[in-house]
C-alpha cells in the first residue's frame, strides 16, 4: 500500500511517534446472523459503568434491531435479542444511546417515513420486553444519528426526502433535521419547533442538482478550553448532476461544522457563527473542507462514510474520506484545520476507513477494512497533519463490512465488527457479529 505524510506549515515539527497498542482479541458474539447494513459508525454500541456491563446493538434478517450484553464481571455475552423490526430495508439500522436514568434506547428510522424509538423496560439492562414507539416530531426520518450530551440531552439528526411529503420538491432534494429529547427519551421536539427553521442543513436548489445530504459520522466534543460542549460532523452532497434531478446519482465535496447543543447554533471551522440553519452560501462559504469533480465510472466518490474528530485540545478539527478513481481504486484522504484553513494529506491506496477513536493528546488510532472481499482490520496510527502509519491487523473469519466504536469501551468490548452478509438483500443474514478488544 502507498501512503504519504504530509507536514502541514510546520506542525508538529518534532512530534515524537506514539508507541504501539496491543494487539486485539476477537470473539464471534452472534455467527451468521447480520444482514447488510448502510449504518455510518455512530451509536453502535455503549459501556455501562455503573452496570459493569457493554451493550451493543445491530441489524439481523430483514434488518430487524437486535441488542445484546456483556457482563463484564462474569465475563458472558447475552443471546441475541429483538427489540423491533426494521422494515426489510438496510437503511432502517439499529443505533443506541443510553439515557441518563439508565434505560437503553435503539433508534431506527423506517426509510423515509418514520422515526421510531425501542427503550429498555429496565434501566441497566437489555431483558425483558422493549416498548417501541413512533416519535412523531421526525416524520420522514432516514439514517438517524443519536447523541447524548453533557447535559443528558439526546439529539437524534435524521434526513428527511422533501419530495415525499411536498411534491414541490424533487427527489434530489434531501435535507438534515433533528429532534430533541430532555427527559430521557420520553418526549421529543423537533427542530422545527425548537428554532423555526424546517431543516437545520438544506442546500436547496444548487445548479448542480447536489441538493441530498449524507452525513459520513457525527462526534459528541465535551467542553474544553479551546472550545464550547460541540457534535462535530462531516458529509458530503449527492444528487443528480449534469442529468437532471436523480437521487443519490454523483457525490461530491467535503463539508464539517460544529453545532451547539447550547444554542442550537452551528459554527465553521474558523468559529464563524451560521445560525440555527445552513444554507448552500453557507456551505460554500464556510465549511468547504475539499471540493472534488464529478465522475461517471464511479460517481458516488467520496464514499457514504467519512470520519471526523479533533486534535491539539480540540483547536484542530480533522476530517478523513475516501475517494474511489476511475480504475476503482480507493484513495484515503485527511484534512486538518489549522491557521487560516484546511491542510490536505493524501494517506495512501487501499484503505477503507470504518471508525476511529483518541489514542492520545494528538493521535487516533483509525480502523480500516483492507478489501472488501477479504477478510480481517488493519489498524493505522494518525496523527493528523503529521503521520499516517501502519500499527496492527487483526484477523477475522468473514470480510467486515462495518466497524463501530463502543462508547466508553472497556476491554475486552472496544470494537463492534459485523461480517459482510452475502447478498444485498436483507432477507438473507449470514454476516457474523464480532467484538473485538
Amino acid at each position: 500500500m502507498r501512503r504519504r505524510a504530509v507536514l502541514g506549515a510546520g506542525l508538529l515539527p518534532f512530534l515524537p511517534f506514539p508507541p504501539k497498542t496491543g494487539r486485539l482479541s476477537l470473539v464471534t458474539v452472534a455467527p451468521a446472523s447480520a444482514a447488510r447494513t448502510d449504518r455510518r459508525p455512530v451509536a453502535g454500541g455503549v459501556h455501562d459503568a455503573r452496570a459493569g456491563k457493554t451493550f451493543i446493538s445491530w441489524g439481523g434478517v430483514q434488518e430487524d434491531n437486535y441488542v445484546q450484553e456483556y457482563d463484564h464481571r462474569l465475563r458472558t455475552w447475552s443471546a441475541p435479542l429483538r427489540v423491533a423490526g426494521g422494515d426489510n430495508d438496510s437503511h432502517n439500522y439499529p443505533t443506541m444511546v443510553q439515557a441518563d436514568d439508565g434505560h437503553l434506547l435503539v433508534f431506527r428510522g423506517l426509510h423515509n417515513s418514520e422515526l421510531w424509538v425501542a427503550r429498555s423496560p429496565s434501566p441497566h439492562s437489555i431483558e425483558g420486553t422493549w416498548t417501541d414507539t413512533v416519535i412523531p416530531a421526525g416524520l420522514g426520518a432516514t439514517y438517524p444519528m443519536p447523541v447524548k450530551t453533557s447535559s443528558g440531552a439526546i439529539f437524534v439528526f435524521i434526513r428527511e426526502t422533501a419530495g415525499d411529503f411536498d411534491h414541490n420538491y424533487p427527489t434530489d432534494t434531501r435535507p438534515m433535521k433533528y429532534v430533541r429529547s430532555v427527559d430521557n427519551g420520553l418526549t421529543w421536539q423537533s427542530s422545527a419547533e425548537l428554532t423555526g427553521d424546517r431543516w437545520c442543513i438544506a442546500p436547496l436548489n444548487r445548479s448542480d442538482n447536489m441538493n441530498e445530504i449524507y452525513i459520513g459520522q457525527l462526534r459528541h466534543e465535551p467542553a474544553t478550553r479551546a472550545h464550547p460542549e460541540r457534535i462535530a460532523m462531516v458529509w458530503t452532497l449527492a444528487g443528480g448532476g449534469p442529468e437532471g434531478h436523480l437521487h443519490d446519482r454523483y457525490h461530491r465535496d467535503l463539508y464539517y461544522a460544529a453545532f451547539s447543543p447550547a444554542d442550537l447554533r452551528f459554527r465553521s471551522a474558523a468559529e464563524h457563527d451560521l445560525g440555527t440553519s445552513i444554507d448552500d452560501a453557507d456551505q460554500e462559504q464556510h465549511l468547504k473542507v475539499a471540493a472534488t469533480e464529478l465522475q461517471t465510472v464511479n460517481p458516488r466518490s467520496p464514499d457514504y462514510i467519512s470520519l471526523v474528530g479533533s486534535t491539539l485540545g480540540g483547536r484542530a478539527p480533522f476530517v478523513l474520506w475516501m475517494q474511489i478513481d476511475e480504475l476503482g481504486v480507493v484513495h484515503g484522504h485527511s484534512a486538518v484545520h489549522v491557521g487560516a484553513g484546511w491542510r490536505h494529506q493524501e494517506l495512501g491506496t487501499g484503505v477503507r476507513f470504518r471508525d476511529m477513536e483518541p489514542a492520545g493528546d494528538l493521535s487516533w488510532r483509525v480502523y480500516v477494512s483492507p478489501d472488501p472481499a477479504a477478510p480481517g482490520v488493519d489498524t493505522y496510527r494518525l496523527v493528523p497533519g503529521f503521520s499516517f502509519r501502519r500499527e496492527s491487523s487483526l484477523a477475522t473469519p468473514q470480510p467486515v463490512q462495518r466497524i463501530d466504536v463502543i462508547a466508553g469501551s472497556r476491554p475486552p468490548a472496544r470494537l463492534l465488527l459485523t461480517g459482510n452478509s452475502s447478498a444485498r438483500d436483507v432477507t438473507i443474514a449470514d454476516g457474523d457479529v464480532y467484538v473485538a478488544g
